[in-house]
């Protein structure tokens, strides 16, 4: 209340100073300006304190910046007491202006005494903060971790503000790439050129009826239409929204845009496939999809709307006050500060109320998405149970979630947009009123005030806007969170730091007292310890879940051994690269899994730079090189079409077919076979490879995971 208080206190004194024989002059009107923004900052970030926002950041019970901004404004006002006693301040109390101007600064001074007084004494008190839990409600044992690993978060969207635009400003200055680094300062003194041509079209707007209405010569009237029809060219509709130079600057920014979304692409896209395979296991492919995709869309509309939009606005709004200070009087100025101060206060604490209801809407926007794709990716499961009923059912339950929830963002929107135009309309017919009776005093001409309808008319076009682009870029930061926090998901299983890359000579592979389970306390394999020699068969037997599979996740390092060590010719894989490691290691699964490409593709994957003879030499090998001509496309065959068409080709010949390919030696693991007498069974061989590779040998890995095998 305090803040509140000191934020007012100058408008006080700008009405008295109108109402009392003084004069008021620019300066008062700037300093009343000043004074007010910088205590409004202040009461915003009181208030970002008070809902936890800035807890990193605190020195008792508030923030560095806040206890130092009370101190400045508690040492300013005590700088008043050097003057005490020049007979040009109101220390003499002679008359009721100076009694006035000395009430006033007792006030400030009591006021900022005191917040500097409990700023360092007295402990903060926030609020609960506003919790988000991303499928909260829905958990099961295969994604029993949520999307994102801190769940509790405010419910500011401005919470690690700073790293954010960290992460945001690589992507607005291209490093490497002098072409592009010009074409964003091209564009900013494109931006530069528009706030200067939105202040000369109302002033020879305004010339163009003056001259009309004083008669003056036809060819000065010519040449100022010419100039004005000019700059509206350049301008367009609305300050600049479809002028020539706006959409020059759209085109060019195109080029730096599509490279800020394929930096961050191609980045997350990479980042996602260096995680962990539990870490994929534990997450629904379709939720994380989702984020991903709003995640890197956003990044282009925050840098567009930041650079673009809110920095031009308020730029806009600036000049304006000055311009109308300097040129008219202080009283326009003072009504532009006031209207603007009040439109965007209301614009940024109605929208940051909004947040809860749009976090809420995109984490129902989720689940409807994430139950769309589960169900979908188990459509034979679905078709065996029966259960097409149900799972329609379980989707239109959280489209009705996910509906309330947008109900309630649209409300609130309206409830906005209301509050915005109310002041618009206020700001407007004040100011309009005054321009009127000023023209009727002989004091201003009809121009000036087709100049002011024209000018605030044009101002307050893209700050009509302003509500919506905060609310995208505060929606932008909503849809980002997920992916920031995907940035900072860390790898489970690391190469060690002086890892070396992985020498094959025999290819003997050796547990040694391995230990390792998926969850704390239930170990899957129990100081296990075998051997396979280069062209041995070794059999392993256990019953669904025994970890015959997980010695085959092991063995490519997906995971790291609780206890133990794993060897491949004499050389602990841990201590390896695991690039270098995998790439000597194949898996050819019994249940073949094809990308949706086409069929020599699919042959190449284990060596992508295999040439197409090779290709066919492999699908020749494999007795499948005649049927996969005998297609529409041949090898170009593509799509899971295909795949259902000829389940016994792709099924079962592909594999031969893409051993041979790879040319290499080889170590086979087989799932479940049907024998009484044991329970379920595998085996993994090494033999010698036909063909060599470029490096001579390496170990190849061919899985056979029949149906119910570990």
């Amino acid at each position: 209340m305090l803040s509140l208080l000191l934020a007012l206190l100058p408008l006080g004194g700008l009405l008295w100073q109108l109402g009392g024989p003084g004069r008021l002059y620019g300066y008062m009107v700037l300093y009343a300006c000043l004074w007010a923004v910088s205590w409004g900052c202040a009461v915003t970030l009181l208030q970002l304190e008070h809902t936890r926002v800035l807890a990193h950041d605190r020195t008792r019970g508030h923030g560095t910046v806040l206890l130092l901004f009370w101190a400045l404004a508690f040492a300013a006002e005590n700088l008043t007491l050097v003057c005490w006693r020049s007979p040009l301040w109101w220390w003499a109390l002679q008359n009721t202006d100076q009694k006035v101007q000395f009430s006033l600064w007792l006030l400030r001074y009591v006021c900022t005494f005191t917040l500097f007084i409990l700023g360092m004494k007295a402990p903060g008190l926030p609020r609960k903060p506003y919790m988000l839990l991303v499928n909260e409600e829905e958990r099961d044992v295969e994604n029993s971790q949520p999307l994102l690993q801190d769940a509790g978060r405010t419910s500011s969207t401005w919470k690690d503000f700073r790293r954010k635009l960290r992460l945001l400003v690589p992507y607005m200055w291209p490093k490497g790439n002098r072409l592009l680094q010009g074409l964003v300062l091209f564009c900013m003194a494109l931006m530069g050129l528009e706030r200067a041509i939105n202040v000369f079209v109302p002033i020879y707007y305004k010339n163009i009826v003056n001259e009309l209405t004083e008669g003056a010569p036809w060819h000065t009237l010519a040449w100022t239409v010419c100039i004005y029809v000019g700059l509206k060219l350049l301008q367009g509709g609305g300050a600049g929204s479809t002028g020539f130079i706006s959409n020059l600057r759209t085109f060019l920014w195109v080029w730096v845009q599509q490279f800020t979304n394929r930096q961050v692409q191609v980045q997350l896209f990479a980042h996602l496939h260096g995680l962990s395979l539990r870490w994929h296991l534990g997450r629904r492919t379709g939720e994380v999809l989702r984020s991903v995709d709003r995640g890197t869309s956003s990044i282009n509309s925050l840098l567009s709307y930041i650079v673009f939009s809110i920095v031009p606005t308020i730029a806009d709004i600036i000049i304006g006050i000055v311009y109308f200070t300097s040129v008219f009087s202080a009283w326009f100025g003072l009504i532009i500060f006031v209207c603007m101060s009040l439109y965007l206060t209301l614009t940024i604490f109605i929208t940051e109320w909004r947040t809860k209801y749009r976090r809420d809407m995109n984490t129902r926007d989720n689940e409807a998405k994430s139950r769309a794709v589960d169900s979908l990716l188990n459509f034979e499961t679905v078709k065996y149970y029966n259960a097409e009923s149900y799972e329609v059912n379980r989707f239109n339950d959280a489209i009705v979630k996910y509906q309330l929830s947008e109900w309630k963002v649209s409300a609130s929107l309206g409830l906005l947009n209301q509050t915005q135009n109310l002041v618009i309309g206020l700001g407007l017919l004040a100011g309009s009123l005054l321009c009127a009776f000023f023209v009727t005093e002989g004091k201003l001409q009809v121009g000036d005030f087709v100049l002011f309808g024209t000018y605030i008319i044009q101002l307050y076009t893209p700050l009509n806007w302003f509500g919506t682009y905060y609310r995208m870029i505060q929606n932008s930061f909503v849809d980002m969170e997920n992916m920031f926090e995907l940035f900072h998901e860390e790898q489970e299983v690391k190469d060690a730091v002086n890892a070396k890359e992985l020498h094959l000579e025999a290819g003997r592979i050796e547990f040694e007292n391995v230990h390792f389970s998926y969850i704390d306390g239930k170990e899957i394999l129990q100081d296990i310890s075998f051997s396979v020699m280069p062209g041995q068969t070794l059999a392993l037997v256990g019953p669904s879940g025994s970890g015959k599979s997980t010695i085959i996740r092991l063995l490519f390092r997906f995971y790291d051994v609780r206890g133990g060590c794993i060897r491949i010719d004499r050389q602990d894989i841990s201590q390896v690269k695991q690039a270098s490691l995998r790439a000597h290691i194949g898996v050819v699964p019994q249940d073949t899994v094809l990308f949706n490409d086409t069929i020599a593709n699919n042959i190449r994957y284990g060596r992508v730079q295999a040439t197409d003879e090779e290709v066919q030499e492999a699908a020749r090998a494999a007795d499948i090189h005649d049927r996969i001509l005998s297609f529409p496309d041949g090898h170009f065959c593509a799509g899971h079409r295909d795949r259902e068409e000829h389940p016994g080709l792709l099924g079962q010949g592909l594999r031969p077919a893409h051993q041979h390919c790879c040319g290499t030696q080889a170590l086979h693991h087989c799932g479940r076979r049907p024998d009484p007498g044991a329970q379920g069974w595998a085996h993994c061989r090494t033999r010698k490879a036909r063909g060599a590779s470029a490096e001579g040998r390496c170990v190849r890995q061919h899985v056979a995971a029949a149906a119910g095998g570990g």
